[in-house]
């Protein structure tokens, strides 16, 4: 009785067995009904990730009431694989939380992502099953529901990000001025011995015999300005005004003359002005004034605009206005006379010759100016060291050097010059930019977007490095803003990216470079907007500028409907 018993147990058990495997075998077998909307049919890479949006729809009486399925979307490439979070779904009768899935059908919603790798480009999506009825496990068989990965986004160059010159501050042409105070005695106009004998006389009666010495300096002309104080009648004061203007004009006149200068007394060249009563003046110099009541007569000078009205309110304060008098009033009883003249630089070829054979002769702006010069990135190098031995604080030249390193494709020795440049001053927008673009190079996108935040103002370039970094970051449209005008083909891919294709294409038609990397941008372009003659022929193009968009075409799902086309092997074998 005992013996039958665990027979007939046993036989229960296997009979359970058989109908769970039947069960699951029934729902392998039915798989292939099962439907899977992927959106985009063809995966894409953005921001480093490939994102995962699908729709599984599943037909009625497929799904056994007490089954549970674990579903594990998974990219297969050669050399390995990379799997999605999986998700589950379960029957009727199955205990749990997950998506119930009635006999009658249903529908599961699905989106994650995963990151990127270039394997990526050639692969299989399927779905890994597994099944579970009661204590029994199914694998069920892949099934693969789409193909391959796009990865046009992953085409930013890097390369195209820009480094910042620091300017040089060269003028060619450059304004000097001499001036001098002749002062006079009160309502006196004559000039006194002694104040020909100041120094700053002595100096602007040099600066004539320099201008005439000189060959590279022109003298422009003569201001003189004539003041009187703001105390005593208006028409007195109008006349020592004038007078004192002529003295003046006629002092600098006598002293032309004798130094010969050319023009020196062509009337023209002198511009003269008198101010009778010199009211600005007086509120300058009390402002810097310790006088007692200044606030005062600072508050008479805003309270009236009459001249009579604000002297007669000065002078009540008596013991006050004797120290106005003596301090401020005789510093108003004047002429201002100032010598003008340009200093004429040397030429550009003189420059070039300088920078090339004897730098030293240039002084710091002439050196960073002479850089500018010349296209030949050695030779911009060259200047850019010579500057920075001879100004070894001076951070331009050391982040330009910086600049002439990065053009030549050293990024080591440009990353050590911006990081000198930087501990010669912190902080400025163009080292930030630099040392952003190093980052950006360097793969370390956090890095590079921290610098680049720091180098507001450093100009069209740093725009042109967002525009990098906005693509990385998978934002589009922040590229195409950043990027602007640019012609770039950075510029181009951003708006392809952004489905923006008339724009695109009229980005690489406006660029004047001839490399492959233009053309294959406008192939990917006429295979998305279905012109195949564009397709074939810029892809050609693109070939022959650059052999390494033969093997990139084989393998880049944007060509996949053409793979097996013969005119798109003839160009890519």
């Amino acid at each position: 009785m005992k013996r039958i018993r665990i027979s007939l147990i046993a036989s229960l058990a296997v009979a359970a067995l058989l109908a769970s495997c039947s069960g699951l075998d029934k729902m392998n077998k039915g798989a292939k009904d099962v439907s899977y909307s992927v959106n985009p049919p063809v995966l894409e890479a953005h921001a480093g990730q490939v994102n995962l949006d699908v729709t599984v729809q599943f037909p009625e009486k497929y799904f056994d009431k007490n089954v549970s399925i674990e579903a594990t979307p998974v990219l297969v490439y050669e050399g390995g694989e990379t799997a999605f979070p999986s998700y589950r779904v379960q029957g009727e009768n199955v205990e749990g939380n997950d998506k119930v899935i009635s006999s009658t059908g249903g529908t599961y919603t699905y989106s994650n992502s995963v990151p990127y790798n270039e394997n990526m480009r050639v692969s299989d999506l399927v779905v890994r099953i597994k099944a579970t009825k009661g204590s029994t496990t199914k694998d069920f068989e892949d099934y693969k529901i789409a193909e391959g990965v796009i990865s046009t986004s992953e085409l930013v160059a890097d390369q195209g990000a820009q480094s910042t010159i620091g300017d040089d501050a060269f003028q060619r042409i450059i304004a000097q001025s001499k001036a001098a105070d002749i002062f006079f005695l009160i309502q006196q106009s004559n000039i006194r011995g002694s104040e020909l004998k100041k120094e700053d006389i002595a100096a602007i009666k040099e600066y004539m015999k320099e201008i005439e010495a000189a060959e590279n300096i022109n003298f422009k002309g003569i201001d003189i300005s004539a003041y009187a104080s703001p105390d005593g009648p208006t028409d007195l004061n109008s006349k020592l005004a004038t007078r004192r203007e002529k003295v003046a004009k006629d002092y600098l006149v006598r002293e032309m003359k004798k130094a010969k200068v050319e023009g020196g007394t062509d009337e023209a060249l002198y511009t003269l002005k008198n101010t009778p009563e010199d009211w600005e003046g007086f509120k300058e110099l009390m402002e810097k004034s310790n006088i007692q009541d200044k606030e005062l007569i600072l508050r008479v000078l805003s309270m009236y605009s009459d001249p009579e009205v604000r002297e007669r309110e000065i002078k009540n304060m008596s013991e006050t206005f004797d120290v106005i008098a003596d301090e401020i009033l005789p510093q108003l009883r004047r002429s201002k006379m100032a010598v003008n003249a340009e200093v004429i630089g040397k030429s550009d070829e003189e420059i070039s010759e300088l920078a090339a054979n004897n730098p030293s002769e240039l002084n710091l702006e002439e050196l960073l100016y002479a850089a500018t010069l010349t296209d030949n990135v050695d030779e911009q190098l060259k200047i850019y060291q010579a500057a920075a031995s001879q100004h070894p604080k001076c951070w331009r030249a050391e982040n330009n050097v910086g600049c002439a390193k990065y053009a030549k494709g050293d990024l080591a020795g440009a990353k050590a010059a911006f990081e000198k440049a930087n501990s010669l001053k912190g902080g400025v927008a163009e080292v930030n930019n630099n040392l952003g673009v190093i980052a950006l190079r360097e793969g370390d996108i956090a890095k590079a977007e921290e610098y680049f935040g720091a180098a507001a103002g450093a100009g069209a370039e740093l725009d042109n490095n967002l525009g990098i970094v906005a693509i990385h970051k998978g934002d589009y449209d922040a590229a195409i803003r950043y990027f602007g005008n640019s012609t770039s083909c950075n510029a181009a891919l951003a708006k392809i990216l952004a489905t923006k294709y008339d724009a695109a294409l009229s980005t690489i038609n406006a660029n004047t470079m001839e490399v492959g990397f233009k053309y294959y941008l406008k192939a990917i372009v006429g295979a998305r907007t279905a012109d195949n003659d564009m397709m074939f022929d810029s892809l050609r193009k693109a070939c022959e500028l650059d052999a390494k968009f033969k093997a990139a075409a084989t393998t880049d799902m944007e060509f996949a409907k053409f793979f097996e086309d013969a005119t798109f092997k003839s160009i890519v074998q």
